[in-house]
């Protein structure tokens, strides 16, 4: 097995630094053969199988193309869940872990109603599902696709989230029941912020998941803010992740709308990532 870790550490130096290589080296070991990483560690004289060997020798070769690792193996963690994944859906981020947490930190009602908008893969509704049980949790999407894979991982998890199909710029043409606590995550990355961003996020994540127009970026959240003014419990909780270079222009707009108690929370990198406010 240590002529296996040394083939992958080289064929991928050329593309990646080294800390990025050694989690690759644990996740690639980890799903192919099971192992942990202590289990590497004792195990470091094992003999491969071929077909494990060829497995190993696809992984890296997609990852030289700089597709995202989560793709590759079809899984991904958040908030203590194994999740599927697949190109089509968005990869969960630890800023979104920590947007989960504050949620459930907050003071709720404890047969709360959540509505998360936005869902991908279920991320944020099914992690929310796990740690407060007793909630009601429902959860839209405008992807068919995206959806597939959230009733999958809830079902792999035995948690009860009531996926629909929705297209929340259009909410007014459905009747929507009324909620305790309103989450979402929906694209904020604004076209001219491309060119910072990874290759493997452009060239493999969906872009209806990411990208708003530089014209106007806060589409989503001034849309979800107004359909939550009249679809929140009065003193319900309004949660968005949002994009760190617009965090005053968040906090006017749901100042604007006549939300209350508003705090705008940086994430562990020291962006401004997060936004709760209540009606």
């Amino acid at each position: 097995m240590q002529k296996t870790i040394q083939y992958i550490r080289a064929e991928l130096a050329p593309f990646y630094p080294e800390t990025e290589i050694t989690g690759f080296v644990q996740l690639i070991m980890n799903s192919v053969l099971g192992l942990s990483y202590t289990q590497m560690i004792l195990e470091k004289d094992r003999v491969l199988e071929t077909s494990e060997s060829d497995r190993i020798k696809a992984i890296v070769k997609r990852l030289k193309t700089h597709e995202p690792i989560q793709y590759i193996l079809g899984i991904t963690e958040f908030y203590g869940l194994e999740l599927k994944v697949q190109p089509g859906v968005l990869i969960p981020r630890p800023e979104t872990e920590e947007l989960v947490d504050w949620i459930c930190k907050t003071k709720i009602p404890i047969a709360a109603k959540i509505l998360d908008i936005g869902t991908g893969s279920g991320c944020i509704p099914l992690a929310l599902k796990n740690e407060l049980p007793t909630a009601e949790v429902m959860a839209v999407d405008v992807s068919e696709n995206a959806l597939l894979i959230a009733r999958e991982n809830a079902h792999k998890h035995k948690l009860e989230v009531a996926f629909e199909l929705s297209d929340i710029l259009k909410w007014n043409e459905r009747s929507w029941p009324r909620f305790d606590v309103i989450v979402s995550n929906p694209p904020y990355v604004m076209e001219r912020e491309k060119k910072q961003m990874e290759a493997n996020v452009l060239e493999h994540e969906p872009g209806l998941a990411l990208f708003v127009s530089d014209t106007d970026p806060l589409i989503f959240y001034r849309t979800i803010a107004q359909f939550a003014s009249k679809h929140l419990n009065e003193s319900g909780n309004l949660f968005f992740e949002i994009n760190e270079n617009l965090g005053e222009e968040m906090i006017a707009l749901v100042k604007q709308l006549g939300f209350k108690s508003i705090e705008l929370r940086r994430d562990l990198n020291w962006k401004n990532r997060m936004l709760r406010c209540q009606k």
